[in-house]
């Protein structure tokens, strides 16, 4: 919806329209426009001057005018409270007022027994008063979205402020207050700038306002632990740039976070650079183009035209041919297909020119042949570049180096074995390479500009990564007996299968557009029915919760839906969807990702107590896992991979245990209810966390020993990232040890309430 300001006055050279960019502004003026269009239709309807009509049209002028009145007097209200837009409030409401008065003018019609006129006489007087007041309107609204605008920019000015002093902080006692600060600001950060993403109307705003969220997000534990760390070895180089790589990265986080807000140049020059380059909008324009030669004569602007666009999907095709990852039979096919079109291209035109010249009676059929097999040429050439990328995707998941190199990492910093770590460090960037490279392939067959940005989001986040991930290493092969640098670099290593997750992700909703599927999940739904099995028909009542506790079930319930993607993502590597494991996974999943529902306010899921009864009825089917995979490990022969699944395994009635004795527990009051949903929901993301992690050990069993389980793996670039890893050591003798006594301290300090509360609150980023 877009407001002109028309109506006001002519338009100037320099004038603009008034672009509504938030969802909130457009739905404020909805019942204002249908008001003006009642009064337009009536204008429009030639109806005669009734008594009826008069007082009807009278009502309508006068409930127009008294609702202006009132949304002038809150306008000017705001303007008094924000004395920087009080001018340009106080004029946009003038204007406002001025058209509700002429509106009420207007619409003053009075009855004359005997008079036989119109209604309305002056048929453009209407619309006139009504373009002038709906342009007021939306300027009023505009500026008022500037007061919001400018509390999100003063949180994340605030938020900059204190990573300015986090930076320059030389002692734990201070750092431990100014980070507790700091993590209360986030939070302000993350709901403002989250309510505003959930209100942006250009996707692309809202992706790239999405990514600039995640990075502040993910980037406030890795702070948290590469500051402890600097403080703890302020001499070591590594965690000193390690630090100082966060810092930078939360600084670009904002920066961009502003560019969206504010729609600056960062804004407009990326979109700029978007467009033209995204492979699919090339060649959407390439066949529409070529389509139009159907109906209308080719100028030689437009061969030239075509001719372009074929150069520029070309010059796109080279990136998939020049990478060192595209194997020889996709750059071969590559090759042919991109001469295939440059040369149906060309007889294309020459059909054209001869249609020209008159050379020929069967052009029309000629031409037709000619269309046909240019298209058919392009859309095999961006089929096979979509396979190319989504191939060394596929390659990438399937070698799974991700877990080999990192284990490595950690065991060898601990051990302090600086040669070998070197040599990891080595080969982690080289994978770290390959992986910046698919994601450059993906964002050229990305669909549409979200998965556009969220491509290029991926490859940002991997390219500042990878060396982060290599000074934390460093710091820990420095300092092997260092509790604080190896959680440090515990964070990163988290962090790193964190971007694996949503790169996974990323490579499964890209296909699913070149595929043509949407993606969409059904929601399994375990529920008794009302008036069966003992229950009744009563509606139970839901607790409502405050701001603060939908934040953080809002937290984790995404946090458990991304161990519903990582479950989907192993089961989707079973050939056979009849194999009772996956079957059992497959539901378990799907009743989880109502449980995810219900923490958004969505879902079949309605109640707490809904929720109470799936959660009993996905530890039930959690039992009946176990048995089943019980089974199945018999016959796995004794090694390294069945005691792996038994320990997994073993934690699962547990798990189930504990879910049905928090779900039948009995509770009184908000808080209490309250407490019994936020339990049920991490006990279910612990039990999640777990299934996935046996799916994956049968899955690698069944594929080493051979089983015949159906689990031979197929079209793995649909498959997530490897599971979640739990490859912490510990080594012996450094419990006790003088040198651990300050970082004991630190610890403990770090574990007050005083700095665990923002931290724990943080991910309120998830929100949205």
């Amino acid at each position: 919806m877009a407001a002109s300001p028309e109506g006001s006055g002519p338009t100037t050279p320099t004038s603009k329209p008034l672009e509504i960019r938030t969802k909130s502004v457009e739905q404020t003026l909805v019942p204002l426009v249908t008001q003006i269009t009642t009064l337009v239709n009536h204008q429009e309807k030639r109806i005669r001057r009734t008594e009826k009509a008069c007082r009807a049209v009278q009502r309508v002028g006068e409930a127009v005018s008294f609702a202006v009145d009132r949304f002038v007097t809150v306008g000017q209200a705001i303007g008094d409270q924000n004395k920087e837009i009080k001018q340009e409030m106080y004029d946009a409401c003038l204007e406002a007022r001025t058209a509700g008065d002429s509106i009420a003018t207007i619409t003053n019609v009075q009855y004359i027994h005997g008079d036989e006129e119109l209604l309305f006489n002056d048929k453009s007087q209407m619309v006139r008063a009504a373009r002038a007041l709906l342009s007021s309107v939306t300027k009023v609204l505009m500026v008022a979205d500037k007061v919001m605008v400018k509390q999100l920019l003063c949180a994340k000015d605030k938020v900059l402020t204190s990573l300015v002093h986090l930076e320059g902080v030389s002692n734990f006692s201070e750092f431990v207050q100014l980070f507790s600060q700091f993590g209360t600001e986030m939070v302000e950060l993350a709901h403002l700038s989250g309510d505003r993403q959930a209100d942006l109307k250009d996707e692309r705003a809202r992706a790239k306002m999405g990514a600039a969220r995640a990075v502040l997000e993910r980037s406030t534990m890795m702070l948290l632990t590469s500051s402890k760390t600097c403080l703890r070895h302020p001499d070591c180089g590594p965690a000193v740039q390690n630090r100082n790589s966060v810092f930078q990265q939360m600084r670009e986080a904002l920066s961009a976070m502003e560019g969206v807000v504010t729609e600056g140049s960062w804004l407009q020059e990326e979109d700029r650079l978007m467009s033209p380059v995204c492979l699919h909008n090339v060649v959407k324009q390439f066949e529409d183009a070529v389509e139009r030669t159907r109906v209308t004569l080719m100028q030689p602007t437009d061969k030239e035209k075509l001719q372009e666009s074929l150069n520029v999907i070309i010059d796109q095709a080279n990136d998939f041919t020049d990478s060192a990852y595209t194997s020889h039979e996709h750059r071969e096919k590559i090759l042919n297909l991109c001469e295939s079109s440059r040369m149906e291209l060309q007889g294309l035109l020459q059909v054209d020119t001869n249609n020209d010249q008159g050379g020929k009676l069967d052009t029309t059929e000629e031409l037709e042949t000619a269309i046909i097999k240019t298209c058919k040429s392009m859309k095999e050439l961006k089929k096979q570049l979509q396979n190319t990328a989504l191939d060394q995707a596929s390659e990438i998941f399937k070698t799974n180096e991700d877990h080999d190199i990192l284990s490595t990492l950690k065991v060898s910093g601990t051990q302090g074995d600086a040669e070998r770590v070197e040599e990891y460090c080595g080969k982690f960037t080289e994978h770290s390479e390959q992986l910046i490279e698919a994601c450059r392939l993906l964002r050229h067959i990305a669909g549409n500009d979200p998965l556009y940005i969220t491509a290029c989001h991926a490859e940002s986040c991997i390219r500042n990564l990878s060396p982060q991930l290599a000074t934390a290493t460093q710091t820990l092969v420095a300092n092997p007996a260092s509790k604080i640098a190896r959680e440090n670099l515990d964070v990163f290593c988290d962090a790193w299968e964190s971007q694996i997750n949503e790169m996974s992700v990323l490579v499964k909703e890209i296909n699913d557009f070149c595929s043509g599927r949407k993606g969409e999940k059904t929601v399994y739904l375990s529920l008794p029915r009302p008036g069966k099995h003992g229950t009744t028909l009563k509606t139970i009542k839901p607790v409502k919760l405050d701001a603060e506790e939908q934040a953080k079930i809002a937290k984790l319930g995404l946090e458990m839906k991304l161990m519903t993607s990582e479950l989907d993502a192993e089961t989707e590597k079973w050939e056979d969807p009849d194999n009772d494991i996956v079957k059992k996974a497959q539901n378990m999943s799907s009743m989880s990702y109502s449980m995810y529902l219900f923490t958004r306010g969505e879902g079949p899921l309605k109640t707490t107590q809904d929720l109470f009864s799936q959660a009993e009825h996905f530890a039930e089917e959690g039992n009946k896992l176990f048995k089943t995979v019980r089974d199945f490990s018999a016959d796995i022969p004794d090694g390294v991979h069945k005691a792996e699944l038994l320990a997994h395994l073993d934690k699962i009635p547990t798990f189930c245990q504990q879910l049905n004795f928090t779900c039948k527990s009995p509770t009184v009051g908000k808080q209490a209810t309250f407490t019994k949903v936020d339990s049920a929901i991490q006990e279910t993301k612990n039990l999640m966390n777990t299934v996935a992690k046996v799916v994956t050990t049968c899955f690698t069993a069944a594929t080493k020993y051979n089983l015949d389980t159906g689990s031979s793996p197929v079209n793995r670039w649909r498959s997530g990232p490897p599971p979640l890893m739990d490859i912490r050591t510990s080594q012996n003798g450094e419990e006790g040890t003088p040198q651990h006594t300050q970082e004991t301290r630190m610890n403990s300090l770090l574990r007050s309430k005083a700095v665990q509360q923002p931290i724990q609150t943080i991910n309120a980023f998830e929100r949205i």
